[in-house]
C-alpha cells in the first residue's frame, strides 16, 4: 500500500509530492496482528516482519520404530522436515512459544490428546518417545516454523495395529455439546460462547473463565493454548488468546469452517501445573 507524503524541497517556492511505501509489520504466526513500527507480537511474542512470504508447504517425513508399534508400548517417533523446492533437510527453526516443534496427537475417537515437543538432534531429525494407548488411527499435528520460511501446521497419520490386526473406525467421533464447568488438576474452567451456537464461517468469541486466579501463569509463553478438531478429524485449529492479561478471563476468537461438532482442548497453567480441559461445541449452518 502506498501513501502520499508531502516533501518540501528548496526548489524555489515549489513543493514536490513523492510516493514512498507505508510499511506494515506483520506477525508470521498471527498475520492479522499488524503494526506501523517494528516490535513483537502481543499474542505469541514473535518478531514482527515487513510482510509475510507466500506460504509454501514443506515436506515432512514420519518414521515410527518399531514400524508396527503395539498399543501402550514405547515407540520412537521421528520427523524430518524438508525444503519444498530442493528436498534438502531443514536444520534451523524459529523458536515459537519456547519450542521449535509443537506436536499434538489425537486419537480417531478424540478421547486421547497429547501436546508434546520433540527435540532436534544433530542429524536434523526431531525425535519423541510416545505411547499410543489403543489400536486405531492417530492424527499427528506438527506445528513448526523453518527459519527463512513460513509457519507450518502439517498433519500425518499413525496406524497402531491391535492383537488381531488393524481395525479402523469409519465413523466420526460421537461428541455431545456442553459448556458446563470443567475441572483440571488445580483449577476450574467454564466457557461462554458468543453467539451461544457458533455459525460456520462466522466469528465466534469464546470466553474462558478460570478460578482460582492466584498462581495463574503463562504456559510456553502464552496465557493459554487451544486446539480444536472437528469430529471427523478434517478441520484442526491451533490458536492462542485474542485477549488475556493474567486475569480470570481469557478470550479466543475462532472461525469454525464447517457445520460439525468440534472438540476443544484448552490448556492453562497454574502454579507450575498444566490444566487441560475439554469442551464440545456444535457449529450450525448460516441460516
Amino acid at each position: 500500500m502506498l501513501s502520499l507524503i508531502l516533501v518540501s524541497a528548496l526548489l524555489g517556492s515549489a513543493a514536490s509530492q513523492v510516493e514512498v511505501p507505508s510499511l506494515d509489520y506483520v506477525c508470521p504466526m498471527d498475520p492479522e496482528v499488524r503494526a506501523a513500527l517494528p516490535g513483537s507480537c502481543n499474542r505469541c511474542g514473535m518478531k514482527l516482519v515487513v510482510g509475510v512470504a507466500d506460504p509454501l508447504e514443506y515436506g515432512l517425513d514420519l518414521e515410527l520404530r518399531p514400524r508396527a508399534p503395539r498399543p501402550n508400548r514405547p515407540v520412537e517417533v521421528f520427523f524430518v522436515v524438508k525444503e519444498p523446492n530442493t528436498g534438502k533437510r531443514v536444520q534451523e527453526f524459529e523458536i515459537v512459544h519456547e519450542r521449535p516443534f509443537h506436536l499434538f496427537v489425537l486419537s480417531e475417537s478424540l478421547d486421547f490428546f497429547l501436546h508434546e515437543h520433540p527435540t532436534l538432534g544433530r542429524d536434523g531429525r526431531f525425535r519423541f518417545t510416545a505411547r499410543f494407548p489403543k489400536p486405531g488411527m492417530y492424527r499427528l499435528l506438527c506445528d513448526f516454523y523453518p527459519k527463512g520460511g513460513t509457519p507450518q501446521m502439517l498433519v500425518r497419520t499413525a496406524l497402531i495395529p491391535g492383537t488381531r490386526g488393524l481395525s479402523l473406525s469409519t465413523l466420526p467421533a460421537e461428541l455431545t455439546a456442553g459448556l458446563t464447568e470443567k475441572n483440571g488438576p488445580n483449577m476450574a474452567v467454564e466457557l461462554d460462547l458468543q453467539p451461544r451456537v457458533p455459525i460456520a464461517g462466522a466469528q465466534t468469541m469464546m470466553f474462558f473463565r478460570i478460578k482460582p486466579v492466584d498462581g495463574f501463569e503463562k504456559y510456553l509463553g502464552s496465557w493459554s493454548h487451544l486446539l480444536a478438531s472437528s469430529d471427523d478429524l478434517v478441520d484442526v485449529i491451533h490458536a492462542h488468546p485474542f485477549l488475556a492479561d493474567g486475569g480470570p478471563q481469557v478470550q479466543f476468537n475462532m472461525i469454525f469452517p464447517r457445520a460439525r461438532s468440534y472438540r476443544l482442548w484448552a490448556q492453562f497453567q497454574r502454579k507450575g501445573v498444566v490444566n487441560t480441559v475439554v469442551f464440545d461445541v456444535t457449529v450450525s449452518e448460516l441460516q
